[in-house]
């Protein structure tokens, strides 16, 4: 598989079996007890370590996002952690408080338009906005604040040894 910058992926069981207790948003349940591809996850690489990307789930849990990013920016004034944008033309929540590092080996399929047959992106400003959000976020997390749900030091550091046997 081929990394394009900004386009949609879907994780494998492989990285879930992998690092099972790290926080991360799990594949959900689809018919009749069959996992199916979800969440899907917007990605860009690693400045520092190009091989790592680093990957947001989206949710079109529209409400739920917009009640936890008013309360933030009731509480601190603003949000950072969540960004709203159009998505196939709907609009989806960016969950960047959710991100974490893999590596192509983990990538199971592209998220494909199936009328179109290319990859599904969404507007270079909105992706340079998700992207320099993404690491403000890093950056405030590198000293010492907790922004993240998941264990993004854990994964990066197993994922950087692996890297480094090979």
């Amino acid at each position: 598989m081929v990394f394009m910058n900004g386009c949609f992926y879907f994780i494998s069981n492989n990285f879930y079996d992998e690092f099972p207790n790290e926080g991360l948003m799990l594949n959900k349940e689809g018919k009749q007890g069959e996992l199916h591809d979800r969440p899907c996850f917007f990605a860009f690489p690693d400045k520092e370590y190009p091989f790592l990307l680093w990957l947001i789930p989206i949710s079109s849990q529209i409400k739920k996002y917009e009640e936890i990013y008013s309360k933030k920016v009731e509480k601190y004034g603003y949000c950072n952690t969540i960004y709203f944008c159009d998505f196939i033309g709907q609009k989806k929540a960016f969950l960047i408080q959710n991100m974490f590092p893999a590596t192509l080996e983990y990538i199971s399929d592209t998220y494909i338009n199936r009328d179109t047959l290319s990859e599904i992106r969404i507007r270079s400003s909105d992706e340079k906005k998700i992207v320099s959000q993404a690491n403000k976020l890093m950056k405030a997390h590198n000293v010492g604040k907790n922004v993240f749900f998941t264990n993004i030091d854990l994964i990066k550091q197993t994922l950087l040894e692996k890297q480094s046997k090979n």
